[in-house]
């Protein structure tokens, strides 16, 4: 399908996206939309920044929109996701629309949330934890639920999830539609999928397990006491909107501390702030307000945030698939983008890891030079060519 016009949608959805701009499908949207609306469950696969919230959002507000009838649940493992679907389904939806949404996540006045499921909305978007929450409370009900997305599966399985997820398929109709999206497919994505999705139709695009072709990716075997300085050199260097990946909370914020005072306006993301704290510096970042997002995983997972041109991984991700979602972070919707990866001599087994995602089919030796410096020798440095499908540049910092 070249054109949204071609879906057959209802005039109120494609008014909406007409003023939205969307006019041309990404080729995610242009598989899985119509499977979706014919009313096939979906398994949907793509690298980040390809389109995939509208991929679901679009049958699922043609569906409120042409069936008075039934509600609809989205699930996402954080709330800046959330966040960022709700605001898209709120505008597919359009200005004034009849059709009560619930915004359902952790961190947020209980109060609040239990004042918009008396309302009785017809979509729901929320975080497993505080969906169950609301479920054993008897505050929500989903008998009339029948259009249910996971989107980012393999995050909330990683982020322990999946507990939460199996009680909430349990207050679901058996009767329903069931959309999964996620970046990477894992086993324990496919077991699900096989226990609660009926014949599901494969949408996928791309090898999930690469970085996108776009990103321009670099590599600096560092020690870790020198990390600091190299990234203040990076800093220099770069132009444009910079998101930096750090391990922990507490680095987060003083990363951001220690950037402030050199001379870097920026600020820290992760799962200790509040929420209002969290939208305030998500907004500011959006508006251009600071050049320098520091950020933990949890934090930053499934951020869209258009303009930022570089990904710094300060410190590698505890999980290799994480190494992928940091990537998609820069690049979006086609743009170009740039990424590097300090890697010190503890990170051997990490980088290893990242290594055998992106390429599990290649040589599985180690990388691991000389002295603890990875990749300080010919034959590692050849070898490693092999390994990656898009081979990052390497240098040992000075």
């Amino acid at each position: 399908m070249k054109h949204f016009e071609g879906f057959g949608l209802s005039p109120v959805l494609a008014k909406s996206l007409a003023r939205m701009n969307y006019t041309t499908p990404t080729p995610i949207q242009a598989q899985a939309i119509p499977l979706a609306l014919e009313g096939h469950d979906i398994m949907g696969s793509a690298q980040t920044g390809t389109g995939k919230t509208a991929a679901f959002a679009v049958p699922l507000v043609e569906k409120l929109l042409t069936d008075p009838r039934g509600s609809a649940l989205v699930l996402t493992p954080t709330r800046e996701l959330g966040k960022q679907i709700m605001d898209i389904m709120q505008q597919l939806l359009g200005p004034k629309s009849p059709i009560k949404t619930a915004f359902i996540i952790g961190g947020e006045s209980m109060g609040k949330q239990l004042a918009q499921l008396r309302a009785r909305p017809r979509l729901i978007v929320g975080t497993p934890g505080r969906i169950n929450d609301h479920l054993q409370r008897g505050s929500m009900v989903l008998h009339d639920t029948h259009f249910l997305v996971l989107d980012e599966t393999d995050r909330m399985l990683d982020m322990g999830f999946a507990v939460q997820l199996e009680r909430i398929f349990k207050y679901l109709p058996e009767k329903r539609q069931t959309l999964m999206f996620s970046a990477t497919l894992p086993k324990n994505i496919l077991k699900l999928s096989e226990k609660y999705m009926n014949a599901p139709r494969r949408v996928s695009i791309g090898e999930t397990n690469v970085v996108a072709k776009n990103i321009k990716q670099d590599v600096v075997r560092i020690e870790q006491d020198k990390k600091y300085g190299e990234l203040m050199s990076q800093l220099h260097e770069r132009d444009g909107s910079v998101i930096v990946f750090v391990k922990t909370k507490y680095g987060a914020d003083r990363m951001a501390k220690n950037l402030r005072r050199d001379g870097f306006v920026s600020e820290a993301l992760h799962g200790d702030l509040r929420q209002n704290r969290r939208d305030k510096v998500m907004q500011n970042f959006r508006k251009k307000n600071f050049r320098v997002l520091i950020a933990t995983d949890l934090a930053a997972r499934g951020l869209d945030v258009p303009h930022i041109e570089h990904v710094i991984n300060y410190d590698l991700p505890q999980v290799a698939e994480d190494f992928i979602h940091r990537m998609g972070r820069t690049a979006r919707a086609g743009a170009q983008g740039s990424a590097i990866s300090f890697v010190s001599s503890q990170d051997g087994r990490k980088w290893h890891a990242i290594e055998r995602l992106l390429n599990p089919g290649a040589d599985s030796g180690r990388v691991d030079g000389p002295k603890g410096k990875p990749g300080n020798s010919k034959k590692s440095r050849k070898s490693g060519k092999r390994r990656f499908r898009k081979r990052p540049q390497e240098r040992l910092a000075a």
